[in-house]
């Protein structure tokens, strides 16, 4: 019996073992985006216990008649799937500023001036990263965001980023 109990202990141990994944304490690196307009992001991720982690973004987005500024922050779990394969998702907030091109009619003629309005967002995010062996981190995700302010609406953000883990 005691043999029978110790072989199970060693099995469970063993398959939490193999199942521990590990993502890096600190990452930083650039997300490329576009969800109406393209645009750079620097982001900062800070791992919050074994499988959870703060990301920090500051994003910059760009048309043809409009340039904003926002900053967001996305709490995120994070699933191995196998090796350095892993998949994550969270929920998050944000905040902006936008400047956007307003026309003023008069007559037959318009005169056109920009407007800076700011703005707040709720956002979530599921993608796939692979961590490799040496300090880089690559991923593909997916941000659903709800605006709130400037423009009430839905958009959708596709990002490809690389970070560097230290």
């Amino acid at each position: 019996m005691k043999k029978s109990v110790l072989l199970i202990l060693t099995i469970i141990g063993l398959g939490i073992q193999t199942n521990a994944q590990e993502i890096s304490k600190n990452a930083i690196g650039i997300r490329l985006s576009e969800s109406d307009g393209f645009g750079p992001e620097v982001n900062y991720q800070r791992a919050i216990g074994d499988n959870n982690r703060l990301e920090l973004g500051l994003a910059f987005h760009s048309k043809r008649e409009w340039d904003a500024v926002k900053l967001t922050g996305i709490y995120q779990w994070v699933w191995n799937i196998d090796g350095g394969l892993n998949w994550y998702a969270g929920p998050g907030v944000g905040a902006g500023i936008v400047t956007y091109d307003r026309y003023k009619y008069g007559g037959p003629d318009y005169d056109v001036y920009k407007q800076t309005d700011g703005f707040g967002f709720l956002t979530g995010d599921v993608g796939i990263e692979y961590n490799f062996d040496f300090p880089l981190l690559v991923s593909f995700d997916f941000r659903p965001q709800a605006n709130l302010g400037y423009r009430d609406d839905v958009s959708f953000d596709v990002g490809l980023s690389a970070h560097y883990k230290f």
